[in-house]
């Protein structure tokens, strides 16, 4: 009978002399990971400008409908008929705001023909300039003076 010793009962290790250590990344892998990184980035970077974009052009149609609606009210507010024509220049931090009043009768009658008189029509139009393109944004609302 067989006496059993320690070696008997180790399990042995195979080595495959033929086959490299796998025990770090190959150039080709890291490179794959920093160009994936880098679109990111960029890409990241895009979409903050577009944000920064969306919210200058935001800020400048907020102040033009500002200037729009202190108009209207200053004419509103005012005694008298409004001005039949009437021209400003606003200066904004975005750049200068043409501000053009027009007034003109309404025209508007009574479902039996009859004329109403001393209601106006205003019409207020901003125009400036975004990029060299022109941009304007126009307002119309009525006016009664009693005559």
């Amino acid at each position: 009978m067989k006496q059993w010793s320690r070696e008997d009962f180790i399990t042995p290790t195979i080595r495959h002399s033929n086959t490299p250590a796998r025990s770090a990344f190959a150039l080709y892998e890291v490179l794959i990971g920093v160009a994936i990184f880098a679109i990111g980035v960029v890409a990241l970077g895009r979409a903050t400008q577009n944000c920064l974009n969306a919210s200058t052009l935001s800020a400048e149609e907020d102040r033009v409908r500002q200037i729009l609606s202190n108009r209207m009210a200053e004419i509103q507010a005012s005694v008298g008929v409004p001005d039949a024509a009437k021209e400003f220049k606003i200066d904004t931090g975005y750049g200068a705001v043409k501000l053009i009043q027009k007034t003109t009768p309404a025209g508007l009658t009574e479902a039996n023909g009859t004329q109403l008189d001393g209601i106006n029509l205003v019409t207020l139009t901003a125009q400036w300039e975004r990029n060299g393109a022109a941009q304007s944004r126009q307002i119309e609302f009525y006016v009664y003076r009693s005559g």
